[in-house]
């Protein structure tokens, strides 16, 4: 399991863009996403509001939604905070639950549903793509470019039992950058797995990269050199035009590691770069 942050980074950033795009910003303007990370449900962590289900042929996804952002969204969908990319703070005691709540919800969850399981399909070799996973030009889809809904309709579900691993999606003011809230993923085992074969896939390849070469290859060095120096009188150096030489004789250069002399060694010109050749002990 300790490569399940590494999905939880890469599902940051999809949603992170994903709230950016024109289509979701008139939603999530006046959001950021602060952290996201799998956790375990239990009595101190399980969510207080209801959990909605949205199934395809891939699996299922279980999805809640703290009530404080849910009205956060209204308010900045229908209100003038839309212009001003802030969350306004809700009542929710003095707010009652409508229908446009509702359907709200429903749609936020199967908007975010989608971008999960694109993620999940977008680390997945193509032989495991799901049917129907794909972009109308025949293209796998991507993160960039999802599936707005990958197929997942609203269905009836069990809420998730304790200890089942869920996705918990941190939410900041995008203004204030204080956490404003929280929405939760809870995924079936189909797509669980698919979550770790993804996973799986990318250690794996790590696995078999092409093996280093020598360290000779490998080492960089850099080098920081004083070729000669020149007492020139004032009066000469006012002189100087652009095109005149100033005669200098090099003599061999000192090799140096941090500030011990280690050799000397010959400067040459050679293809136009300036060259240390003909290396020596120093004494």
């Amino acid at each position: 399991m300790h490569l399940l942050p590494i999905f939880a980074a890469q599902l940051r950033d999809d949603l992170t863009q994903s709230m950016r795009l024109n289509m979701h910003r008139r939603y999530w303007g006046g959001f950021q996403v602060e952290d996201v990370q799998f956790s375990r449900i239990d009595s101190a962590t399980a969510p207080s509001s209801r959990w909605l289900s949205f199934a395809a042929p891939a699996g299922q996804i279980a999805f809640s939604l703290e009530r404080k952002v849910l009205l956060s969204v209204l308010n900045y969908r229908y209100s003038s905070g839309a212009k001003s990319d802030s969350v306004a703070e809700v009542d929710e005691a003095a707010v009652r639950v409508t229908a446009t709540e509702e359907r709200l919800a429903v749609v936020l969850g199967q908007q975010l549903a989608g971008i999960l399981a694109g993620r999940i399909e977008a680390n997945l070799p193509e032989t495991n793509l799901a049917p129907g996973a794909r972009l109308p030009n025949g293209e796998a889809a991507t993160a960039e470019e999802p599936v707005e809904d990958y197929g997942f309709k609203p269905t009836t579900g069990a809420q998730p039992a304790k200890g089942a691993w869920v996705i918990v999606v941190t939410l900041a003011g995008a203004t204030s950058g204080v956490t404003a809230g929280r929405f939760w993923f809870a995924l079936d085992k189909q797509l669980m797995a698919g979550v770790l074969r993804g996973l799986l896939r990318d250690r794996d390849g790590a696995k078999k990269r092409k093996p280093a070469g020598p360290l000779a290859q490998r080492l960089h060095l850099g080098i920081t050199g004083r070729l000669a120096s020149k007492e020139v009188m004032l009066g000469s150096l006012y002189d100087l035009q652009v095109g005149d030489i100033i005669p200098i004789s090099l003599h061999r250069a000192d090799v140096l590691l941090e500030d011990s002399r280690l050799f000397t060694a010959a400067v040459t010109e050679h293809k136009g770069k300036l060259c240390l050749t003909s290396f020596e002990d120093a004494e």
